[in-house]
């Protein structure tokens, strides 16, 4: 079975859902259908949205499981939620630390830039 595809392979445009068929009794319900958030996703980000799942969201986990590393993970669970309309790292009430703050942070501390001590202070300070 084929997976949804969500733009015209001619033009790119949004493509709609107006015909349903049942193959047991052979009814067809023609109509302006929503799809579900997710059909929009390719099959690589459902793989990893599955995975993700399995794992109980612990990136440490997904880490062993995909043989990837944080900022790779990161970088693509961003990806999944802007597919899904969001923008990663936007906080509902505008306070805290951003995804990207925290993660540059991350990175100066894998780099040796700057200390653990200081990277906890820093994220603490943050609202991280």
């Amino acid at each position: 079975m084929n997976a949804l595809p969500s733009k015209c392979p001619i033009c790119g445009g949004e493509l709609h859902i107006t015909r349903i068929h049942c193959r047991d009794c052979d009814t067809t319900i023609e109509s302006r259908f929503v799809a579900a958030s997710f059909a929009q996703l390719t099959a690589e980000q459902l793989s990893f949205v599955e995975t993700f799942v399995r794992c109980e969201g612990k990136i440490t986990r997904m880490e062993v499981e995909l043989g990837l590393s944080y900022p790779t993970i990161r970088n693509r669970l961003h990806e999944v939620i802007r597919a899904l309309g969001y923008e990663p790292g936007a906080s509902e009430d505008g306070v805290g630390l951003s995804d990207d703050d925290r993660q540059k942070i991350l990175e100066n501390l894998d780099q040796g830039l700057i200390s653990a001590e200081r990277a906890m202070q820093l994220l603490k300070e943050r609202g991280g």
